[in-house]
């Protein structure tokens, strides 16, 4: 059985998801330690979602809820929340369902911008991570391989996410409110991931030029160089953040990389540079003396911070430096767009019908047990009369190849229609129906089915 526990923007806090966000590695091993019909965990994590995708072996008829519960409290545990909080706030998806919701996901469907590229990005390695955990099965490797192919084929058949749209284009569309001209403006972008990444293109599409970057983790140098820009040293970090017009965070730091004290640091070491020649010597200055204001006009400039990261790269607190603004994914959330309907429309009936077949493909593997229960009493059967024939043989070797041929021939053709009815069956969501005919004629059981 699949379930999907579920928190994102649509249901939860920001507050709620960031504590969510910071713990999510640990989640899925944590999950199965829970409860024994606990057998798979798949938890997705991103700046406005969690998730778990778990694999229940529950027998037919059973409730999952104690399992459930104790997912919840595992997740809890790991997050440092309230488990009743956790129950009140999760969304919770089963059967036929989870692969609906997965697939929508992957697709952008459910993204605060509707058709987002990076979460199927994000889902495909949530996979692989599970896989390094050794926490997937293979009814969640089938989930989500038919999900990241889902994605795929909603992409490239529909309109949806054509424009480019993303988390971070948004981001930097309400910033251009602020900027006035983004060719001169320089901008520090904070992470070396894949968001940086995308936000390095989504900077240069608006005609910015003057980029560096800073890595908490010391990829800075190996990134710049991949990608053609200036990378910022540990010692010049402070500068470099108060040098800047806009500071762009986005890592997965799980400490804040950019605070007030950074801010006023280096805006002092600047002030310091202009009041005493001999400190602009040093190595540190040199770097940035001609990426550097003026003291006068770093007095009255404003600076725009934009936190991407998740849990939160900046601390509040930076707002309280003159002239900061800080922009970060919870005004971000509100201000997303409205779904551009004919396309958002046709994605989700294409999403629709890969549940539908995903489903169906699932239910007839349920039925592979009696199947292969039926083929083996018919098998038996068959190796009876042939062995009773064989006993009664007159000698005539081509005469019992015949009968035996025969016999074979006859077992495959009885076989024909039930294997047939069983396809159909598991299409209508009758298993059971099939089964229960099965004992009935044959008197063939599959106790493992019960």
């Amino acid at each position: 059985m699949l379930i999907c526990l579920t928190a994102s923007h649509k249901n939860a806090g920001f507050d709620m998801l960031e504590r969510l966000s910071a713990s999510s590695e640990l989640a899925a091993p944590r999950i199965l330690d829970g409860h024994d019909a606990l057998q798979g965990a798949v938890v997705i994590s991103t700046c406005n979602r969690f998730e778990a995708y778990l694999d229940l072996a529950a027998p037919e008829g059973s409730s999952p809820v104690e399992a459930v519960h104790e997912a919840v409290r595992a997740v809890g545990a790991v997050a440092g929340l309230d488990a009743r909080d956790l129950r009140t706030t999760f969304g919770f998806v089963h059967g036929n369902a989870v692969a609906g919701h997965l697939f929508s996901v992957a697709s952008g469907l459910e993204s605060v911008v509707v058709g987002e590229g990076e979460i199927a990005g994000q889902v495909r390695r949530s996979l692989e991570q599970a896989r390094a955990e050794g926490t997937t099965t293979p009814e969640l490797e089938r989930l989500f391989q038919r999900a990241s192919q889902t994605s795929r084929r909603v992409k490239n058949a529909t309109g949806i996410g054509g424009a480019g749209r993303s988390l971070v284009r948004l981001a930097l569309e309400l910033a251009s409110s602020r900027v006035a001209d983004w060719s001169a403006a320089r901008v520090l972008l904070v992470g070396t991931g894949q968001y940086a990444g995308a936000t390095l293109a989504a900077l240069r599409d608006r005609g910015a030029t003057d980029v560096r970057v800073y890595s908490p983790s010391g990829r800075a140098a190996k990134f710049a160089a991949g990608h053609d820009i200036t990378a910022v040293s540990h010692a010049g970090y402070a500068v470099a953040a108060a040098a800047a017009d806009v500071v762009i965070t986005c890592t997965t730091a799980d400490h804040h990389v950019v605070d007030r004290m950074l801010l006023e640091g280096g805006r002092a070491t600047l002030a310091s540079s202009h009041a005493a020649p001999e400190a602009a010597a040093s190595p540190v200055l040199a770097e940035f003396r001609a990426w550097c204001p003026v003291p006068e006009a770093a007095q009255d400039a404003r600076q725009l911070v934009i936190d991407l990261g998740m849990p939160r790269n900046v601390a509040t607190d930076v707002v309280e430096v003159d002239g900061v603004e800080l922009l970060d994914l919870e005004t971000i959330r509100r201000h997303a767009p409205l779904e551009e309907l004919s396309s958002t429309d046709e994605a989700r009936v294409m999403v629709d019908r890969a549940a539908r077949n995903f489903g169906a493909v699932g239910e007839e593997l349920d039925l592979t047990p009696s199947v292969v229960a039926l083929r083996g009493h018919v098998q038996q059967v068959l190796d009876a009369e042939i062995a009773r024939a064989q006993s009664r043989s007159t000698g005539d070797d081509d005469a019992d190849e015949r009968v035996e041929a025969a016999l074979r021939h006859m077992a495959g053709v009885l076989l024909h229609t039930p294997m047939v009815r069983a396809r159909e069956y598991a299409r209508a969501g009758d298993q059971r129906a099939w089964i229960d005919g099965l004992e009935a004629v044959f008197g063939v059981r599959t106790d493992e089915l019960r």
